[in-house]
This record gives C-alpha cells, structure tokens and sequence, in this order.
C-alpha cells in the first residue's frame, strides 16, 4: 500500500517535531506529543489549546524536577507539613502565630524565628513544616542541627575551605538549624554559629530551636560575649515562639499505642 505525499509530508513534519522539541531539551513535551495530537483530534481542540495543553506537560515537569531537587537540597529530615501538626494537642503552641508564619512573610523581610522550649514540645515538627512550606514556594532551604554546623564549619577550617563553607550556609533563603543548646558545642562552635548568623544578619531568615531559654544563653555556651552578640542579631528580626506544654512526641507516641492495642482488641474480640 503506497502512502500518498500528503501523508509523507505530516509524517515528517511529526517527526521534525519531535525533533524540535528534543533539541530544545523539551523531553516531556516531545513524550507527550502524540497522546496531544490525538487528544487534540478527538475533543476537535483549536490550535492554541493543543499547543497551550503541550507546553502545560513540559511545564509542570519542570516544576516537578525543581521542587525534587530543592527537597533533596533541603535535607528535610521528615515529609511533614503544617497539616502534620495537631494544635489541640499542644496548647502550648501559639496556633495564630504559627500561621501567619506560615505565610513566609517572615522571609520577605529577612526575619528570624526561634521555637524555644524542652524537648518534644514540637519544635522540629513546626520547623520542618515551615521549612517544607518554604521549598514548596519555590526557596533554597537547608535543615542542619547545631552539632553538625558546627562539625562542618570545624571540619571547613582545618581543610581550609571556612570561606566557601560560609557561603554555603550563606546562600539558602532560609536556614533551619535543629536542637541547639541539646549537646555540647565544641570549643570553636558557638563562633562558628555566630559567624554563620552574622553573616545571614539582615539579609535571609533562620529557624532556630532550642530547649535553652534566652536568658540562660550566656551560661550554655560558655561565652556571654559572643551569645549576647548572636542573640543581638537573632531577636532584631524575630517571632520567638516559646512552647510550654506537654511532650507532643510522646502523646503522638501513646497516640499510636492506643490505636494499635485497639486494633488488636478488636481482632480478639
């Protein structure tokens, strides 16, 4: 059976497209190109849509691959969001302040936060959530605890790379750094973490948790100089946070118990 010139011609022409879209690297367009065509064909969609529907595919793929790779970059260390977090059962969590957090205003005006309060009240939950919040607005966020800050920077200045190391920390739109105060920093660790929020001082935002109380910084330290001039350039830009409440860790813990043995209850029974 012969193929009239007619249908050469929209082979090629098919073909050729593909091979545009490829060469401008618009993979999951060209991918997606035939599925359009028929698509197109079936529904009898204008020129404009079919086109509009094509660049669609390559678009939200792209989108797709960048937020991929700004989770990646994160380190995240759990998926959560503020959708994770049950408010009513930590009435120590300041619900209205949190929200309005969770607008990223704070970032446009390069502010701080700190989460202050003892261990499992839900610090690090709210701050990965906000930090998830951050990435899936399209910023560079990066999530490191106190003690690994400190053993980069520490590590950066014996190889001799402290100033790329400071650019590093230096460049994501919001950096959250997790449980400081929890272990003891190195000597050179609390003018590492100085170093690191001085630079970022008035130009990007941190999220900052500790279980140690601002007042008791010069003391947990061990240098009332530096930890006055770090607190001096956290709280100029900030929305302190403090949380005084039961463990959030342990009622999600009993939580789970208690569904568990009710499930298993049920079984028996």
């Amino acid at each position: 059976m012969s193929t009239s010139p007619m249908q050469m011609s929209e082979a090629r022409r098919f073909q050729q497209l593909r091979g545009h879209l490829s060469y401008l690297k618009l993979n999951d367009a060209a991918e997606a190109l035939n599925r359009v065509l028929d698509q197109a064909r079936a529904e009898r969609m204008s020129l404009t849509a079919a086109l509009e529907r094509l660049l669609e595919i390559e678009v939200e793929a792209t989108e797709a691959r960048r937020l991929a790779a700004r989770l990646r970059f994160a380190c995240l260390p759990e998926p959560w969001t503020l959708n994770d977090f049950d408010f009513a059962a930590q009435p120590g969590v300041d619900e209205k302040l949190i929200r309005d957090l969770a607008t990223l205003r704070f970032l446009d005006d390069a502010s701080n936060v700190l989460f202050v309060g003892p261990p499992g009240v839900g610090k690090t939950m709210l701050s990965v959530a906000l930090g998830r919040a951050a990435v899936d607005a399209g910023h560079r966020v990066y999530f490191t605890t106190a003690a690994e800050l400190a053993a980069k920077c520490h590590k950066a200045a014996l190889e001799g790379r402290w100033k790329t190391c400071m650019r590093f920390f230096a460049g994501p739109k919001l950096l959250i750094i997790d449980e400081l105060g929890y272990l003891p920093l190195p000597e050179d660790g609390a003018s590492a973490l100085f170093q690191v929020i001085n630079q970022r001082y008035l130009k990007s935002s941190t999220i900052l948790t500790t279980n140690v109380g601002i007042a008791d910084w010069a003391g947990a330290f061990g240098d009332a100089t530096v930890a006055a001039a770090m607190l001096d350039r956290l709280l100029h830009r900030a929305a302190v946070a403090g949380i005084d409440g039961p463990s959030y860790r342990l009622r999600s813990h009993q939580s789970q118990a208690d569904a568990i043995r009710q499930g298993v209850n049920a079984r028996v029974s």
